[in-house]
């Protein structure tokens, strides 16, 4: 990141000592309380503070779901808001989620037993559902220290915090991807560095199911979307397996339920076709999840190009 200006850096500044007071503020409460309470301020003030956001969804749930009503889409659309909220304050108060472990169910434990102790190099792919950060439990439950790629905010006094805050979930490191000004090159070397980690042993948390515009073409919800290959192409390349994971909220008390499943990536001779095949397997289970639990996906962000 180039140096920013002193009055960006003041305005940084002032922005990391009103986020540490609002953390400051929530993590004297309870967190059932605290969740609670999030749920409630985002489910009431997104819609109206953030309008583009709640049409971006409205609109996508629509497409999405052509048979549903008006109404139907407006309370999935508000209880999605809700969920944001949710893990807005479940990410303040991780620590306290992860010294719990009894809030986190894994129902396919045969997957873990199965690897347990010979994982190999791994990669978990999940989708923003529930609580996503809460996705890659099943990895750290199997003692692979993960690591995961994260977007890195403009603020970096934020980042660092935020990432600082996440460092139980992913042991193994985070890997910074950058925003919006980001390049082709700076894909290619975040590539790089993550292909080095995967055959060196490493396992990696990616979510994937966000609209890219340098994407694969793949069906999604009957239109085609610009999916992000980089998990399929690493684990052709590597020998890696996929771990498909979904964390569904159980609940409103801050209990969680990953869904994991294996995916199969072909390996033939022919690359492009089984990285291809690979993202639309991966968005058909992805589709599959997200109907059966609609209003607990992110629907606020670009989905079709």
């Amino acid at each position: 990141m180039a140096a920013s200006s002193p009055w960006q850096d003041l305005r940084f500044r002032l922005e990391y000592a009103g986020l540490r007071t609002i953390v400051g503020l929530v993590r004297l409460l309870p967190l059932t309380l605290a969740v609670s309470w999030s749920a409630r301020l985002w489910r009431i003030l997104a819609p109206r503070l953030n309008r583009k956001r709640h049409k971006i969804a409205l609109n996508n749930l629509r497409l999405a779901f052509p048979d549903k009503t008006a109404s139907e889409h407006e309370a999935i659309c508000v209880a999605h808001w809700e969920n944001v909220g949710r893990v807005v304050a479940e990410t303040v108060l991780i620590d306290r989620l992860l010294r719990d472990p009894s809030r986190i169910e894994i129902p396919h434990q045969g997957l873990l037993s199965r690897y347990r102790g010979k994982l190999g190099p791994a990669i978990g792919v999940s989708l923003h559902m529930g609580n996503w950060e809460l996705a890659v439990w099943p990895l750290l439950v199997a003692g692979a220290n993960p690591g995961a790629i994260y977007r890195a905010f403009d603020n970096p006094y934020v980042d660092r915090y935020l990432s600082a805050k996440r460092r139980g979930l992913y042991p193994g490191g985070l890997f910074c991807r950058r925003g919006a000004g980001a390049k082709p090159i700076d894909d290619l070397d975040l590539a790089h560095r993550l292909m080095d980690h995967v055959r060196r042993g490493g396992r990696l948390g990616i979510i994937c199911d966000q609209y890219y515009r340098r994407g694969i073409p793949v069906p999604f919800f009957g239109r085609m979307t610009l999916a992000q290959p980089i998990a399929a192409i690493l684990a052709r390349r590597t020998g890696a397996r996929i771990w498909m994971a979904r964390c569904l909220r159980v609940g409103t008390s801050s209990r969680f339920r990953v869904e994991i499943t294996e995916l199969r990536v072909p390996r033939t001779a022919n690359a492009a076709a089984d990285v291809r095949s690979a993202m639309q397997d991966m968005h058909r289970q992805f589709e599959a999840w997200v109907r059966d639990a609609p209003a607990q996906w992110m629907w606020s962000y670009k989905i079709w190009p």
